[in-house]
């Protein structure tokens, strides 16, 4: 059994946890929302009209913030269309996703049920086919107390309260030419400093994001942000990433490896804000929200140009097995490792599509793969980063190279240490062993594995648990060594206590 080492030292300290690390999306298309989240008439559902056994999972997930209404939808979207009496909202074509969208579930309902959930609303404004003026209403309409024309609408409409949104995206995508309303980086950049500051008109106490490039591979990623951030520096304080992986004609090895992509694109980003940062001479620095991040098996999509019209129709909703499991626990380690400079992450999407929790109309409902990583590292993950700089045995990839075996990071809050690991091999267990003389005293609480013989074993609504974490015996530590067994392809989550 090939071997790797690591240290945990207070003194390495990334960052703290943010809890926003955890976050989630919802968006209008496919069945995210509409028999996702919510489905009146279901047996579970509440008398709003959303899914109890969804909310339930929600819950268990542990998901902080959650970003909405899109995406690409929110580039055609008239938020007012979702708001007032049910019955007297429009009925639109929604240009993103070719769906027909009925507005039931418009901005109250959606604050509505992140209360129930217990998540932040993450709202985007409409920057693709929309304006400063709009954008500034919507935050009116849900922040002010009362007494103006927006705020006392939402009175109206039954929210005495204001739902105190206080992080917002302006835009999504719009370096895309698939976006409606796509722009230049230099019309983008001039709309969003002129909507950031009327939104701050409105809010003072506001964090808004700035569109970064939708992927790192986009012709202008790298000159689109630097461009915006001239722009916005500012006047936001985030700029957004996304990334989506998938196995490539059967290549698993490098697939495994992804992570090493979302690291350099992390990297080169602030770099870039950095460059900026010092070009304008400002101290600020700017972060990160990684608001969109999956595995998606993207090449499965025909593109909306092939899509037919319909309400809730089944998009992209993938069937995720162990080893897409392993990928979203190497990039959930990513993320903390650069909880330094990412404050905000969003994994794509909540329900349905590309999603951890399935559902089936008026039926039942299961935890994909997916979900078993980010729940755990959502509930474990807390305090402070350490940077742990593992040691391990590397192997060959066609797409990047030699890669570690190990991705690795720790954390530590007050007397509990967690240490998230996850082996890339495909044949074989990894050895781990870890020197605490910096953290001395600590004993094993539970080894958590999420590993299977059949690494492309999936969970079904039908069949819910065929794959889920188990405890392992044999981590131990004996005196300040903590030695464990990482199985082959697997997500691992150690945790440890100092002794009474």
């Amino acid at each position: 059994m090939k071997q790797a080492q690591l240290k945990l030292d207070p003194d390495f300290a990334i960052g703290e946890v943010d809890r926003r690390l955890f976050g989630s999306f919802v968006e209008h298309m496919g069945r995210c929302v509409y028999t996702g989240i919510y489905e009146p008439g279901h047996p579970t559902a509440d008398h709003e009209g959303f899914r109890g056994d969804v909310l339930d999972l929600v819950r268990e997930l542990g998901v902080s913030v959650v970003r909405y209404p899109g995406g690409n939808f929110v580039s055609g979207y008239r938020w007012e269309d979702g708001t007032g009496p049910r019955e007297d909202r429009p009925t639109r074509l929604d240009l993103a996703w070719r769906s027909i969208e009925t507005n039931e579930v418009g901005v109250n309902e959606f604050a509505t049920w992140a209360r129930r959930a217990g998540v932040s609303p993450m709202m985007a404004v409409n920057l693709g086919t929309r304006g400063v003026r709009e954008a500034a209403d919507l935050v009116e309409y849900c922040n002010h107390p009362g007494g103006t024309y927006w705020s006392d609408l939402r009175v109206k409409h039954g929210q005495a309260e204001p739902h105190a949104i206080s992080l917002w995206c302006l835009g999504n995508e719009l370096d895309g030419p698939w976006q409606t309303g796509h722009k230049t980086a230099q019309e983008y950049g001039r709309l969003a400093a002129e909507a950031a500051k009327a939104m701050r008109q409105v809010d003072p106490g506001i964090e808004l994001v700035a569109c970064g490039s939708s992927n790192s591979a986009m012709p202008t990623f790298g000159a689109w942000e630097a461009t915006v951030l001239e722009h916005t520096y500012d006047h936001v304080d985030y700029v957004s990433l996304h990334a989506y992986y998938e196995e490539f004609d059967g290549d698993l090895d490098s697939f495994l490896a992804c992570a090493q992509d979302m690291d350099q694109f992390i990297g080169a980003v602030v770099a870039t804000c950095d460059h900026v940062g010092a070009k304008l001479r400002r101290r600020k620095k700017i972060r990160l929200s990684f608001d969109e991040w999956n595995v998606w098996y993207a090449r499965r999509f025909p593109g909306h140009e092939h899509l037919e019209s319909q309400h809730a129709p089944r998009l992209i909703e993938d069937n995720y097995h162990v080893a897409d499991a392993v990928v979203v626990g190497s990039l959930l380690i990513t993320l903390l490792r650069h909880a330094d400079r990412v404050s905000v992450a969003c994994q794509a999407q909540l329900a349905n599509v590309i999603a951890p929790i399935l559902t089936e109309p008026g039926g039942g409902v299961c935890r994909q793969t997916i979900f078993y990583p980010f729940a755990q590292a959502a509930r474990f993950a807390r305090g402070t980063v350490l940077r742990v700089e593992p040691t391990s045995p590397r192997y060959d990839t066609a797409r990047f190279g030699e890669v570690p075996l190990l991705s690795a990071v720790a954390t530590q809050d007050g007397e509990e240490v967690t240490v998230f690991a996850v082996n890339r091999s495909t044949t074989e267990s990894l050895g781990l062993t870890a020197n605490l003389r910096a953290v001395p005293g600590h004993e094993v609480v539970e080894h958590l594995a999420l590993a299977e013989a059949d690494h492309r074993l999936t969970n079904t609504v039908a069949e819910p648990d065929r794959v889920r974490p188990r405890v392992l015996a044999g981590a131990s530590v004996t005196g300040d060594v903590l030695t464990a067994e990482l199985p082959a392809l697997s997500w691992n989550v150690i945790r440890l206590r100092r002794r009474a």
